[in-house]
Protein backbone atom coordinates (compact mmCIF):
# COMPACT_ATOMS: atom_id res chain seq x y z
CA UNK A 1 0.00 0.00 0.00
CA UNK A 2 1.00 3.35 -0.61
CA UNK A 3 0.07 6.01 1.93
CA UNK A 4 1.36 8.84 0.75
CA UNK A 5 -0.29 8.43 -3.29
CA UNK A 6 -3.43 7.58 -1.69
CA UNK A 7 -3.23 10.59 0.49
CA UNK A 8 -1.99 12.72 -2.29
CA UNK A 9 -5.03 11.24 -4.23
CA UNK A 10 -7.87 11.88 -1.73
CA UNK A 11 -6.85 15.76 -1.41
CA UNK A 12 -6.50 16.05 -5.22
CA UNK A 13 -10.31 14.51 -5.20
CA UNK A 14 -11.56 17.20 -2.38
CA UNK A 15 -12.19 13.86 -0.04
CA UNK A 16 -11.65 13.82 3.46
CA UNK A 17 -10.75 10.15 3.66
CA UNK A 18 -11.18 6.75 2.43
CA UNK A 19 -13.24 4.01 4.11
CA UNK A 20 -12.31 0.62 3.12
CA UNK A 21 -14.49 -2.30 4.48
CA UNK A 22 -15.11 -6.00 4.29
CA UNK A 23 -16.96 -8.60 5.47
CA UNK A 24 -16.73 -12.51 4.22
CA UNK A 25 -14.49 -11.34 1.94
CA UNK A 26 -16.60 -9.01 0.04
CA UNK A 27 -14.60 -6.77 -1.62
CA UNK A 28 -11.35 -8.02 -3.52
CA UNK A 29 -10.63 -3.92 -4.72
CA UNK A 30 -9.98 -3.05 -0.70
CA UNK A 31 -7.45 -6.18 -0.36
CA UNK A 32 -5.79 -5.52 -3.10
CA UNK A 33 -5.07 -1.56 -2.64
CA UNK A 34 -4.51 -2.50 0.77
CA UNK A 35 -1.84 -5.34 -0.18
CA UNK A 36 -3.90 -7.95 2.25
CA UNK A 37 -4.53 -11.49 1.65
CA UNK A 38 -7.90 -11.90 0.40
CA UNK A 39 -7.76 -16.14 0.71
CA UNK A 40 -8.07 -15.67 4.51
CA UNK A 41 -11.33 -15.91 5.44
CA UNK A 42 -12.95 -12.64 7.37
CA UNK A 43 -16.08 -13.58 9.96
CA UNK A 44 -16.07 -9.94 11.19
CA UNK A 45 -16.45 -6.55 9.92
CA UNK A 46 -12.70 -4.64 10.07
CA UNK A 47 -12.73 -0.90 8.93
CA UNK A 48 -9.76 0.77 7.87
CA UNK A 49 -10.04 4.67 7.55
CA UNK A 50 -7.40 6.68 5.10
CA UNK A 51 -7.80 10.12 6.09
CA UNK A 52 -6.40 13.13 3.68
CA UNK A 53 -4.31 14.17 6.65
CA UNK A 54 -3.36 12.53 9.49
CA UNK A 55 -2.92 9.00 10.60
CA UNK A 56 -4.75 5.87 9.20
CA UNK A 57 -7.52 4.12 12.08
CA UNK A 58 -7.86 0.25 11.76
CA UNK A 59 -11.12 -0.53 13.36
CA UNK A 60 -11.74 -4.21 13.80
CA UNK A 61 -13.20 -6.99 16.16
CA UNK A 62 -12.07 -8.53 19.64
CA UNK A 63 -12.25 -11.72 17.91
CA UNK A 64 -10.09 -10.99 15.01
CA UNK A 65 -7.80 -8.22 16.60
CA UNK A 66 -5.20 -8.74 14.01
CA UNK A 67 -6.84 -8.74 11.15
CA UNK A 68 -5.31 -5.73 10.05
CA UNK A 69 -1.67 -5.88 11.83
CA UNK A 70 0.04 -5.48 8.42
CA UNK A 71 -1.39 -1.68 8.01
CA UNK A 72 0.14 1.16 9.74
CA UNK A 73 -2.49 3.08 11.88
CA UNK A 74 -3.93 3.35 15.09
CA UNK A 75 -5.91 0.36 16.13
CA UNK A 76 -9.05 0.67 17.71
CA UNK A 77 -11.41 -2.51 18.90
CA UNK A 78 -15.45 -2.83 19.15
CA UNK A 79 -17.61 -5.82 20.44
CA UNK A 80 -20.95 -4.85 20.40
CA UNK A 81 -22.80 -3.17 17.25
CA UNK A 82 -22.88 0.14 19.42
CA UNK A 83 -19.73 0.33 20.00
CA UNK A 84 -19.36 -0.25 16.13
CA UNK A 85 -21.40 2.66 15.55
CA UNK A 86 -19.95 5.26 17.63
CA UNK A 87 -16.40 4.62 16.67
CA UNK A 88 -17.36 4.93 12.97
CA UNK A 89 -19.06 8.26 13.83
CA UNK A 90 -15.86 9.79 15.51
CA UNK A 91 -13.37 8.03 12.74
CA UNK A 92 -12.99 11.49 10.56
CA UNK A 93 -12.33 13.26 13.34
CA UNK A 94 -14.83 15.67 12.32
CA UNK A 95 -18.78 16.52 11.35
CA UNK A 96 -20.03 16.44 8.01
CA UNK A 97 -16.74 14.71 6.44
CA UNK A 98 -16.66 13.46 2.55
CA UNK A 99 -15.30 9.88 2.96
CA UNK A 100 -14.91 8.04 -0.43
CA UNK A 101 -16.32 4.72 -0.59
CA UNK A 102 -16.79 1.42 -2.82
CA UNK A 103 -19.94 2.70 -4.28
CA UNK A 104 -21.08 3.84 -7.14
CA UNK A 105 -24.53 6.34 -6.79
CA UNK A 106 -26.98 4.81 -9.04
CA UNK A 107 -24.68 1.79 -9.55
CA UNK A 108 -23.25 2.97 -13.04
CA UNK A 109 -20.00 1.52 -12.27
CA UNK A 110 -20.58 -1.97 -10.80
CA UNK A 111 -17.25 -3.07 -10.98
CA UNK A 112 -16.96 -1.13 -7.83
CA UNK A 113 -19.99 -1.26 -5.90
CA UNK A 114 -19.13 -3.36 -3.25
CA UNK A 115 -20.10 -1.36 -0.37
CA UNK A 116 -23.99 -2.88 0.47
CA UNK A 117 -26.62 -0.24 0.66
CA UNK A 118 -26.81 -0.56 4.59
CA UNK A 119 -23.54 -0.05 5.40
CA UNK A 120 -23.81 3.38 2.88
CA UNK A 121 -27.10 4.42 5.05
CA UNK A 122 -25.23 4.42 8.64
CA UNK A 123 -22.24 6.27 7.37
CA UNK A 124 -24.56 8.83 5.90
CA UNK A 125 -26.69 8.63 9.23
CA UNK A 126 -23.23 9.30 11.20
CA UNK A 127 -23.53 13.09 9.12
CA UNK A 128 -21.22 12.27 6.44
CA UNK A 129 -21.57 12.74 2.81
CA UNK A 130 -20.48 9.07 0.77
CA UNK A 131 -18.68 9.87 -2.36
CA UNK A 132 -17.62 7.31 -5.07
CA UNK A 133 -13.93 5.93 -4.61
CA UNK A 134 -13.98 4.90 -8.55
CA UNK A 135 -11.74 7.22 -10.06
CA UNK A 136 -9.21 6.55 -7.06
CA UNK A 137 -9.68 2.58 -7.27
CA UNK A 138 -8.89 3.27 -11.42
CA UNK A 139 -5.62 4.89 -10.37
CA UNK A 140 -4.65 2.11 -7.81
CA UNK A 141 -5.78 -0.77 -9.53
CA UNK A 142 -5.46 0.08 -12.90
CA UNK A 143 -3.00 2.00 -13.90
CA UNK A 144 0.06 -0.51 -15.15
CA UNK A 145 3.40 0.45 -14.09
CA UNK A 146 6.05 -0.65 -17.01
CA UNK A 147 6.51 -4.33 -16.15
CA UNK A 148 2.78 -4.49 -16.12
CA UNK A 149 3.10 -3.03 -19.52
CA UNK A 150 5.61 -5.41 -20.75
CA UNK A 151 3.72 -8.28 -19.53
CA UNK A 152 0.48 -6.97 -21.90
CA UNK A 153 2.59 -6.72 -24.76
CA UNK A 154 4.38 -9.89 -24.65
CA UNK A 155 1.09 -11.38 -23.95
CA UNK A 156 -0.35 -9.47 -26.96
CA UNK A 157 2.49 -11.22 -28.93
CA UNK A 158 2.10 -14.73 -27.93
CA UNK A 159 -2.01 -14.81 -28.37
CA UNK A 160 -1.26 -13.00 -32.07
CA UNK A 161 0.75 -15.83 -32.75
CA UNK A 162 -1.83 -18.53 -31.34
CA UNK A 163 -4.44 -16.87 -33.10
CA UNK A 164 -3.00 -17.03 -36.56
CA UNK A 165 -2.05 -21.05 -35.98
CA UNK A 166 -5.99 -21.55 -35.27
CA UNK A 167 -6.84 -20.30 -38.69
CA UNK A 168 -4.37 -22.18 -39.88
CA UNK A 169 -5.44 -25.26 -38.40
CA UNK A 170 -8.53 -25.00 -39.55
CA UNK A 171 -7.29 -24.46 -42.62
CA UNK A 172 -5.07 -27.52 -42.87
CA UNK A 173 -7.95 -29.57 -41.86
CA UNK A 174 -10.46 -28.57 -44.55
CA UNK A 175 -7.66 -29.02 -46.79
CA UNK A 176 -7.06 -32.42 -45.80
CA UNK A 177 -10.57 -33.59 -45.48
CA UNK A 178 -10.72 -34.38 -42.21
CA UNK A 179 -13.23 -33.36 -39.48
CA UNK A 180 -12.58 -30.26 -36.96
CA UNK A 181 -15.27 -28.77 -35.08
CA UNK A 182 -15.38 -25.29 -32.83
CA UNK A 183 -14.39 -27.21 -29.78
CA UNK A 184 -11.44 -28.87 -31.13
CA UNK A 185 -9.92 -25.56 -31.74
CA UNK A 186 -10.40 -24.25 -28.71
CA UNK A 187 -9.02 -26.72 -27.09
CA UNK A 188 -6.31 -26.12 -29.53
CA UNK A 189 -5.93 -22.75 -28.07
CA UNK A 190 -6.27 -23.85 -24.33
CA UNK A 191 -3.31 -26.13 -25.07
CA UNK A 192 -0.80 -23.65 -27.12
CA UNK A 193 -1.70 -21.30 -24.22
CA UNK A 194 0.10 -23.92 -21.77
CA UNK A 195 2.83 -24.52 -24.44
CA UNK A 196 3.87 -21.20 -23.69
CA UNK A 197 3.53 -20.37 -20.42
CA UNK A 198 0.05 -18.63 -20.54
CA UNK A 199 -2.94 -18.51 -18.09
CA UNK A 200 -6.65 -17.68 -19.18
CA UNK A 201 -7.58 -18.11 -15.33
CA UNK A 202 -10.26 -21.59 -16.21
CA UNK A 203 -11.68 -18.68 -18.54
CA UNK A 204 -11.60 -20.00 -21.92
CA UNK A 205 -11.48 -18.58 -26.10
CA UNK A 206 -14.95 -18.28 -28.07
CA UNK A 207 -14.44 -20.46 -31.64
CA UNK A 208 -17.83 -20.07 -33.17
CA UNK A 209 -19.06 -20.49 -37.01
CA UNK A 210 -22.29 -19.04 -38.71
CA UNK A 211 -25.09 -18.05 -36.06
CA UNK A 212 -22.92 -19.42 -33.40
CA UNK A 213 -21.24 -16.19 -32.49
CA UNK A 214 -24.55 -14.41 -32.82
CA UNK A 215 -24.20 -14.86 -28.76
CA UNK A 216 -21.35 -12.81 -27.99
CA UNK A 217 -20.56 -15.11 -25.18
CA UNK A 218 -20.73 -18.17 -26.83
CA UNK A 219 -19.04 -21.47 -25.67
CA UNK A 220 -18.49 -24.40 -27.74
CA UNK A 221 -18.62 -27.63 -25.37
CA UNK A 222 -18.86 -31.47 -26.61
CA UNK A 223 -22.32 -31.33 -26.48
CA UNK A 224 -23.30 -27.91 -28.74
CA UNK A 225 -20.36 -27.64 -30.95
CA UNK A 226 -20.21 -28.19 -34.61
CA UNK A 227 -17.96 -29.14 -37.39
CA UNK A 228 -16.42 -26.45 -38.93
CA UNK A 229 -17.27 -26.27 -42.94
CA UNK A 230 -16.64 -24.74 -46.79
CA UNK A 231 -18.24 -21.43 -46.25
CA UNK A 232 -18.58 -21.00 -42.72
CA UNK A 233 -18.24 -17.90 -41.32
CA UNK A 234 -15.61 -18.05 -38.30
CA UNK A 235 -15.18 -15.78 -35.24
CA UNK A 236 -12.35 -16.13 -32.31
CA UNK A 237 -12.49 -14.26 -29.39
CA UNK A 238 -9.17 -15.24 -27.38
CA UNK A 239 -7.74 -13.68 -24.26
CA UNK A 240 -4.47 -14.49 -21.67
CA UNK A 241 -1.92 -13.78 -19.83
CA UNK A 242 1.84 -14.55 -19.16
CA UNK A 243 2.12 -17.18 -16.14
CA UNK A 244 3.80 -14.87 -13.94
CA UNK A 245 2.27 -12.70 -10.76
CA UNK A 246 1.62 -8.78 -11.71
CA UNK A 247 1.10 -10.23 -15.61
CA UNK A 248 -1.88 -8.36 -17.57
CA UNK A 249 -3.91 -9.85 -19.81
CA UNK A 250 -4.07 -9.13 -24.01
CA UNK A 251 -8.00 -9.62 -25.34
CA UNK A 252 -8.39 -10.14 -29.31
CA UNK A 253 -11.17 -11.11 -31.99
CA UNK A 254 -10.50 -12.01 -35.47
CA UNK A 255 -12.97 -12.82 -37.86
CA UNK A 256 -12.39 -15.29 -40.94
CA UNK A 257 -14.31 -16.73 -44.08
CA UNK A 258 -14.26 -20.70 -44.74
CA UNK A 259 -13.04 -19.72 -48.77
CA UNK A 260 -12.40 -17.62 -50.67
CA UNK A 261 -15.62 -15.86 -51.53
CA UNK A 262 -17.34 -15.04 -48.52
CA UNK A 263 -20.96 -13.66 -48.52
CA UNK A 264 -21.22 -10.04 -49.23
CA UNK A 265 -23.43 -9.29 -45.68
CA UNK A 266 -20.49 -10.93 -43.90
CA UNK A 267 -17.73 -8.60 -45.47
CA UNK A 268 -20.00 -5.50 -45.03
CA UNK A 269 -20.74 -6.03 -41.40
CA UNK A 270 -17.04 -6.40 -41.12
CA UNK A 271 -16.31 -3.51 -42.39
CA UNK A 272 -18.96 -1.92 -40.56
CA UNK A 273 -17.16 -3.04 -37.28
CA UNK A 274 -13.66 -2.80 -38.14
CA UNK A 275 -14.27 1.35 -39.39
CA UNK A 276 -15.94 1.55 -36.37
CA UNK A 277 -13.58 0.33 -34.33
CA UNK A 278 -11.15 2.79 -35.60
CA UNK A 279 -13.64 5.79 -35.25
CA UNK A 280 -13.12 5.24 -31.25
CA UNK A 281 -9.30 4.85 -31.66
CA UNK A 282 -9.39 8.29 -33.77
CA UNK A 283 -11.68 9.72 -31.39
CA UNK A 284 -9.59 8.95 -28.35
CA UNK A 285 -6.34 10.63 -29.83
CA UNK A 286 -8.23 13.84 -30.99
CA UNK A 287 -9.08 13.91 -27.14
CA UNK A 288 -5.25 13.28 -25.92
CA UNK A 289 -3.66 15.45 -28.75
CA UNK A 290 -6.29 18.64 -27.64
CA UNK A 291 -5.67 17.52 -23.71
CA UNK A 292 -9.26 16.99 -23.51
CA UNK A 293 -10.66 15.41 -20.69
CA UNK A 294 -12.05 11.65 -22.77
CA UNK A 295 -14.63 10.00 -21.07
CA UNK A 296 -16.05 6.17 -21.64
CA UNK A 297 -19.09 7.09 -22.52
CA UNK A 298 -18.26 9.38 -25.16
CA UNK A 299 -16.52 6.80 -26.58
CA UNK A 300 -18.95 4.41 -26.47
CA UNK A 301 -21.52 7.13 -28.23
CA UNK A 302 -18.72 7.48 -31.09
CA UNK A 303 -18.18 4.06 -32.01
CA UNK A 304 -21.95 2.85 -31.38
CA UNK A 305 -23.40 5.76 -33.55
CA UNK A 306 -20.74 4.13 -36.25
CA UNK A 307 -22.67 0.89 -36.28
CA UNK A 308 -26.16 2.77 -36.42
CA UNK A 309 -25.28 4.78 -39.15
CA UNK A 310 -24.19 1.75 -40.94
CA UNK A 311 -28.08 0.75 -40.60
CA UNK A 312 -27.21 -2.17 -37.70
CA UNK A 313 -27.62 -0.41 -34.70
CA UNK A 314 -29.86 -2.64 -33.39
CA UNK A 315 -27.46 -5.28 -33.67
CA UNK A 316 -24.34 -4.32 -31.73
CA UNK A 317 -25.55 -5.48 -28.21
CA UNK A 318 -22.87 -4.87 -25.85
CA UNK A 319 -20.81 -2.14 -24.61
CA UNK A 320 -17.52 -1.26 -26.51
CA UNK A 321 -15.06 -1.77 -24.57
CA UNK A 322 -13.77 -3.16 -21.23
CA UNK A 323 -10.77 -2.08 -18.85
CA UNK A 324 -7.88 -4.91 -18.84
CA UNK A 325 -5.25 -5.49 -15.77
CA UNK A 326 -4.36 -8.24 -14.24
CA UNK A 327 -7.89 -9.87 -14.48
CA UNK A 328 -9.02 -9.26 -18.14
CA UNK A 329 -11.98 -7.53 -17.14
CA UNK A 330 -10.08 -4.91 -14.69
CA UNK A 331 -11.71 -2.03 -12.44
CA UNK A 332 -10.69 0.48 -14.50
CA UNK A 333 -12.48 2.65 -16.84
CA UNK A 334 -15.13 0.87 -19.49
CA UNK A 335 -15.72 1.87 -22.56
CA UNK A 336 -19.69 2.58 -22.10
CA UNK A 337 -22.81 3.78 -22.37
CA UNK A 338 -25.35 1.03 -23.06
CA UNK A 339 -24.59 -1.08 -19.84
CA UNK A 340 -23.71 1.40 -17.59
CA UNK A 341 -22.76 5.43 -18.17
CA UNK A 342 -19.15 4.83 -17.49
CA UNK A 343 -18.65 8.96 -16.19
CA UNK A 344 -14.74 8.05 -15.18
CA UNK A 345 -12.06 9.41 -17.57
CA UNK A 346 -9.27 7.89 -19.81
CA UNK A 347 -6.00 8.33 -17.79
CA UNK A 348 -2.49 7.94 -18.71
CA UNK A 349 -1.31 4.11 -17.77
CA UNK A 350 -4.65 2.60 -18.22
CA UNK A 351 -5.20 -0.35 -20.65
CA UNK A 352 -8.96 -1.41 -22.03
CA UNK A 353 -10.39 -2.70 -25.54
CA UNK A 354 -12.19 -1.37 -27.74
CA UNK A 355 -14.38 -4.15 -29.75
CA UNK A 356 -17.49 -3.19 -31.60
CA UNK A 357 -19.60 -6.40 -32.82
CA UNK A 358 -22.46 -6.76 -34.77
CA UNK A 359 -24.94 -9.87 -33.93
CA UNK A 360 -27.59 -11.00 -36.34
CA UNK A 361 -29.40 -13.95 -34.63
CA UNK A 362 -29.50 -16.61 -36.26
CA UNK A 363 -27.20 -16.00 -39.39
CA UNK A 364 -23.86 -14.67 -38.39
CA UNK A 365 -21.71 -12.67 -36.69
CA UNK A 366 -18.36 -10.35 -36.61
CA UNK A 367 -16.59 -8.03 -34.11
CA UNK A 368 -13.41 -6.84 -33.97
CA UNK A 369 -11.17 -6.12 -30.53
CA UNK A 370 -7.91 -4.39 -30.13
CA UNK A 371 -6.21 -3.59 -27.10
CA UNK A 372 -5.31 0.34 -26.48
CA UNK A 373 -2.64 1.51 -23.70
CA UNK A 374 -2.09 5.11 -22.74
CA UNK A 375 1.55 6.16 -22.43
CA UNK A 376 2.25 8.38 -19.10
CA UNK A 377 2.56 10.69 -22.14
CA UNK A 378 -0.90 10.32 -23.60
CA UNK A 379 -0.40 9.25 -26.19
CA UNK A 380 -2.68 6.59 -27.83
CA UNK A 381 -1.10 3.49 -28.60
CA UNK A 382 -3.09 0.50 -30.34
CA UNK A 383 -1.55 -3.00 -29.32
CA UNK A 384 -0.77 -5.77 -31.75
CA UNK A 385 -1.79 -6.32 -35.07
CA UNK A 386 -5.15 -4.83 -36.33
CA UNK A 387 -7.23 -6.33 -38.66
CA UNK A 388 -8.00 -4.87 -41.72
CA UNK A 389 -9.82 -7.49 -43.66
CA UNK A 390 -11.49 -10.82 -43.11
CA UNK A 391 -8.97 -13.59 -43.18
CA UNK A 392 -9.81 -15.92 -46.09
CA UNK A 393 -8.77 -19.52 -45.70
CA UNK A 394 -7.59 -21.54 -48.86
CA UNK A 395 -10.15 -24.32 -49.30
Amino acid sequence: MDLHAIQQALKKNRMDGWLFYDFHNRDPIAYRILGLDFGKFTSRRWFYYIPALGEPVRLVHRVEPAKLDRLPGDKRYYLSWRELHTLLSELPGKTHARIAMQYSPNQNIPAVSTADAGLVDLIRSLGHEVVSSADMVQQFEAVLDEAGLESHLEAMKRIQQIKTEAFREIEKALRQGLAVTEYDIQQFIVRRYDDLDMDAMNEFPIVGVNEHPANPHFEPTPENTVVIQKGDTILIDLWAKLKKKGSVFADITWCGFAGKNPPAEYTHIFHLVRDARKAGVDFIRRKFEKHEICRGWEVDDVVRSSIAEGGYGDHFIHRTGHSIGEEVHGNGVNIDNLETREERSLIPGICFSIEPGIYIEGKMAARSEINVFITPGGEVVAGGDQQEELILLDV
